[in-house]
């Protein structure tokens, strides 16, 4: 029967490539001459350490903007609350999405049965498969899909005849 995977990962080899030109372009910015501005990086989870509130704010547009020019989508990632850490400095902790979380599971099943595609959606840990008869039935549910849930870059794996 065929069937496709909808997935909500990264490529984390152009993550940690965006994150490696970020720290380079920030030690050679001479606004950054002098301070503590780095970014940090621990399996799905990025830490941005700077000198002030703006220089954070620097710290992070820089890094949107390797993520953008390195075609990795920045919905991916989620910015928790810049925190104050000894002094001045501060350090924001950004979390990046892996894998599609119980709600939005729920919301690509419920999208799924309420199109009336003869398909059938069924959450498989991280990931949602989606099942049907015709190949035609499943383009429509990845084209559905594509419309319906802007806000999180989902991807569409493991199609299969």
């Amino acid at each position: 029967m065929p069937s496709f995977d909808v997935v909500c990962e990264a490529d984390m080899v152009e993550v940690r490539n965006a994150l490696d030109q970020s720290n380079k372009e920030i030690s050679n910015r001479f606004d950054f001459k002098g301070s503590d501005a780095r970014i940090e990086h621990k399996e799905h989870e990025l830490t941005l350490y700077a000198d002030d509130e703006f220089k954070l704010g620097q710290v992070r547009d820089v890094m949107v903007g390797k993520f953008a020019k390195r075609n990795v989508d920045v919905r991916f990632l989620e910015y928790g609350d810049p925190q104050k850490i000894g002094g001045d400095k501060m350090k924001q902790v950004v979390t990046l999405r892996h894998g599609v979380s119980g709600d939005l599971g729920k919301k690509i099943v419920r999208l799924v049965k309420d199109s009336k595609l003869k398909v059938q959606a069924s959450i498989q840990g991280d990931t949602v498969r989606v099942t049907g008869a015709k190949r035609d039935d499943l383009q429509s549910a990845i084209a559905l899909l594509k419309k319906d849930v802007t806000d999180v870059p989902l991807g569409f794996e493991n199609f299969r005849d």
